[in-house]
């Protein structure tokens, strides 16, 4: 029997396992997922469980059910290619035929001193979890600092203002305007949404040192009683510990078919692989589709297709609170009402089709 290991229940794991089961997995295969938590988690979402405006539960959806699946719980430790072998933080190992690693990312903190042990994270459900309690907790009155305004920051900030509109958030950019990848008009909607709702944005900002409860803008102190990290992402650090060519996040570089280029039988799916688009559950799912189909072709012998089409992304969404929104889709700026309404329902019927 051939075991196909899977390494993280995240949004390409999770398609992979969709894909397969129940029907389309050969006989002679077996799928081992290893995981840290027993569910899969909706990472995208993670911003509203720190801000307390969802409950846990909210942002987990249970893996499927097969006789030929097997979930393994545990913590990834390393990875020995040579022995076609994953070690786990338990002193276990697994052994596999083919391996998908999916163990997504971590946070990046550019060597600012103090950045891994003074601030708050949104990177795992467990951290997520503890970010939350440090700011359900906060008395009112209380100063957050977010550093990093990209779509995690943004959604935070705009969460949590409505969660706790008693507490005084101070957003961190490094550019002249947030969302700098977004249209202006875009950036200027949203900036004058958190206008509207006393959010700080400190635009330009170079965040040099960090303490505890104190936060270095350009070497000038700024106390905070909570400091929240969401100032970019690298591979998860087995990842990087692996040989093979990288690029600057850490991310192995693929061939067309997204295994290592000296091993078909390693596939990269999600945050750990290097792609030309900026990581994503959506960029995740398509890859997830197109390694199914090599391994598919591969088990009844077929000649696999010498490169597949680029993976067609729908666009971006983001949140400000419940009721506001904004994106791009087809190439096109949406805002307000309409924007949520289209990511709540994307979420909805993600949810309801995995669960």
């Amino acid at each position: 029997m051939k075991n196909l290991v899977i390494l993280g229940g995240g949004y390409g794991g999770m398609k992979i396992l969709n894909e397969l089961l129940p029907d389309h997995l050969p006989e002679d295969v077996q799928i081992t997922l290893v995981d840290r938590v027993p569910y899969h988690c909706l990472k995208t979402e993670y911003y509203a469980l720190a801000a307390g405006t969802i409950s846990d539960k909210e942002v987990r959806v249970s893996f499927p059910q097969h006789s030929r699946l097997q979930v393994t719980y545990g913590e990834v430790t390393g990875i020995e290619l040579d022995e076609k072998k994953i070690n786990l933080k338990n002193g276990d190992s697994v052994e596999y035929d083919d391996l998908i690693i999916g163990l997504g990312c971590e946070d990046k903190y550019h060597n600012v001193p103090g950045a891994d042990q003074f601030t708050f994270s949104i990177q795992s459900i467990e951290k997520s979890r503890a970010t939350y309690s440090k700011l359900n907790n906060l008395p009112t009155g209380s100063v957050v600092g977010i550093v990093g305004a990209g779509l995690s920051g943004v959604e935070l900030a705009s969460e949590l203002s409505e969660s706790r509109s008693d507490l005084t958030i101070k957003l961190f950019d490094r550019g002249n305007h947030i969302l700098s990848d977004f249209p202006d008009r875009l950036s200027k909607y949203v900036e004058n949404w958190f206008i509207k709702h006393n959010v700080e944005i400190v635009n330009n900002s170079n965040i040099t040192r960090v303490e505890e409860n104190l936060l270095y803008n350009h070497d000038e102190p700024i106390p905070c009683d909570v400091i929240v990290w969401t100032a970019g992402i690298q591979a998860n650090r087995v990842v990087r510990a692996l040989d093979g060519e990288k690029d600057k996040l850490g991310r192995l570089k693929l061939t067309p078919h997204h295994h290592l280029p000296n091993d078909e039988h390693v596939f990269i799916v999600g945050d750990c692989a290097s792609l030309p688009h900026a990581p994503s559950a959506q960029l995740a799912e398509g890859q997830a589709e197109q390694i199914v189909e090599v391994l598919r072709k591969r088990w009844k012998g077929e000649e696999l297709p010498p490169f597949f089409p680029a993976i067609k992304l729908k666009g971006i969404l983001g949140s400000l609170g419940k009721r506001e929104g904004f994106g791009m889709m087809a190439e096109r700026a949406i805002t307000g009402r309409v924007a949520r309404l289209i990511k709540s329902g994307i979420l909805w019927m993600y949810k309801y089709h995995n669960g």
